[in-house]
């Protein structure tokens, strides 16, 4: 049985009237074309109702009303960023499918896929934002709201809760891409280097030249096939062990050893840093540099000095560093409660995303809100449900009573949980991540956190045109 404060029990009384008129109801005038009734995900088919629709930006949203709505809403951010030019109408609707667990626990649930891909962390906190002013518009203000974001869609939350402190009650973050953009990408930007200097096809001689740190050149047409063939080619990594060539399995172990990248997800952190990297460089902040990788000494390898000697150096362009600070990266600027979930063996957002965040929230004087829980899972897109459902009560009986959580609870009543979803109970109440720095090399000045104060972020805000547009 969900978790139901005073307000949503009263809430729930009235539930079925407002979701029965709603069908009816005239469409709210900021929605440019919903909420429209329509099909759930199959996740969610059996326990609520759906619309769809989208706002006035053109960012395409989802939403779920359960049949026994607990009263409380949950607004979630995606993760990504996804590339394409518009919004995708099918992202929201995946989403709710993925987390079909928050809408079953009697959570109302509404995403945005936001108005374009590509990055832009403040674009896709305005679009999360107008998401759940179209549902209070059509249902009415929640007894609860909390906003859940996970992977990228982590920093967009929590970024989402700062710019606007007083429309949520509560945050969940789950395997948060939580050291912000300017630190959170070092690790790919170390990656994009050290593959060219040991496998060097990425471009290759014969093609034209470009700074590493752009990703890509603007005018490239190599697909994410062609990519995976060029890393196949230097690396093997494909192939058995047994059948790759004795350089590409030194290829592979340096890669490897120096940037900690599993090699699991080795392929998709190299795309990242070759097609999300040209989103950023040359749609986002007009072909300048915001990635450094001047003064850092990688290790690991077979020969670490050839290596340090021979890498592409590269400085950021100050102006375009402070313009992806500024959009995404966090200020620990929080006072509600907030409610972290990581898989211990995360191979996308590594869990030291976690020491960053913490720093981050000690930094800014707000660390007395902030529970950290941590899964012995080894998956960065889902993880169990049963762990979901054992922080999201948590989190929402925090807001309700006042009353902090510790990891141990948490832990304690997730078998409750277990025994509806079947999903298994991971979570590890004495696992505490090591430091940022421990897993992804600090840049020179490269320790302080936050990386943005609060009084820095509004003196930047003053700036015209500063940041990345929507």
């Amino acid at each position: 049985m969900p978790h139901r404060s005073p307000l949503a029990r009263a809430a729930t009384a009235a539930g079925s009237a407002l979701l029965a008129g709603a069908l009816l109801a005239p469409v709210p005038a900021s929605a440019a074309t919903g909420p429209t009734p329509s099909s759930c995900p199959a996740g969610v088919a059996d326990v609520a109702d759906c619309w769809t629709g989208q706002d006035d930006n053109g960012a395409y949203y989802a939403i779920a009303v359960p049949h026994d709505w607990n009263g409380d809403l949950v607004v979630h951010a995606h993760g990504g960023p996804d590339l394409g030019d518009a919004s995708d109408p099918a992202r929201s609707v995946e989403d709710l499918d993925r987390w079909a667990v928050m809408a079953r626990e009697g959570y109302a649930w509404v995403g945005s896929a936001y108005r374009r891909g590509g990055y832009g962390t403040r674009m896709a906190v305005a679009d999360t934002e107008s998401a759940r002013q179209v549902f209070e518009e059509t249902f009415g203000v929640p007894g609860t709201t909390l906003a859940h974001g996970q992977s990228w869609g982590g920093d967009v939350a929590a970024k989402l809760v700062e710019v606007h402190p007083t429309s949520y009650d509560g945050v969940l973050l789950t395997n948060g891409v939580l050291a912000g953009a300017s630190r959170g990408y070092d690790y790919r930007v170390d990656l994009r280097t050290v593959y060219q200097y040991y496998c060097g096809n990425h471009p290759r001689p014969t093609e034209p030249q470009y700074p590493l740190w752009m990703g890509l050149r603007e005018d490239s047409t190599m697909t994410s096939a062609g990519l995976r063939s060029r890393l196949q080619e230097c690396t093997g990594n494909q192939s058995a062990p047994a059948d790759r060539t004795a350089l590409q399995q030194r290829n592979l172990d340096d890669i490897l050893a120096v940037t900690k990248v599993p090699e699991r997800t080795l392929e998709s952190h190299l795309r990242f840093a070759t097609f999300t990297f040209r989103d950023i460089v040359h749609n986002r902040l007009d072909g300048r540099n915001p990635f450094s990788n001047r003064g850092v000494h990688y290790s690991g390898s077979h020969d670490d000095k050839a290596l340090n000697q021979g890498v592409e150096r590269f400085s950021a362009d100050p102006d375009a560093r402070r313009d992806l600070t500024w959009d995404s990266d966090l200020t620990g600027a929080v006072t509600i409660p907030t409610v972290t979930l990581h898989a211990i063996d995360d191979p996308t957002a590594f869990v030291e995303h976690e020491s960053a965040y913490r720093a981050t929230r000690e930094g800014a004087g707000t660390a007395d809100t902030l529970v950290q829980v941590f899964s012995r899972e080894s998956e960065h897109s889902s993880l169990s449900n049963s762990g979901y459902a054992a922080v999201l009560d948590a989190l929402d009986t925090w807001v309700d009573t006042g009353i902090e959580p510790t990891p141990t609870g948490v832990a304690a009543t997730c078998g409750g949980f277990d025994t509806t979803y079947g999903s298994g109970c991971f979570l590890d109440p004495a696992f505490e991540p090591a430091s940022y720095d421990s897993r992804v090399e600090a840049r020179p000045g490269g320790h302080r956190w936050p990386t943005m104060s609060a009084a820095q972020e509004r003196a930047w805000s003053r700036t015209p045109g500063i940041g990345i547009e929507p």
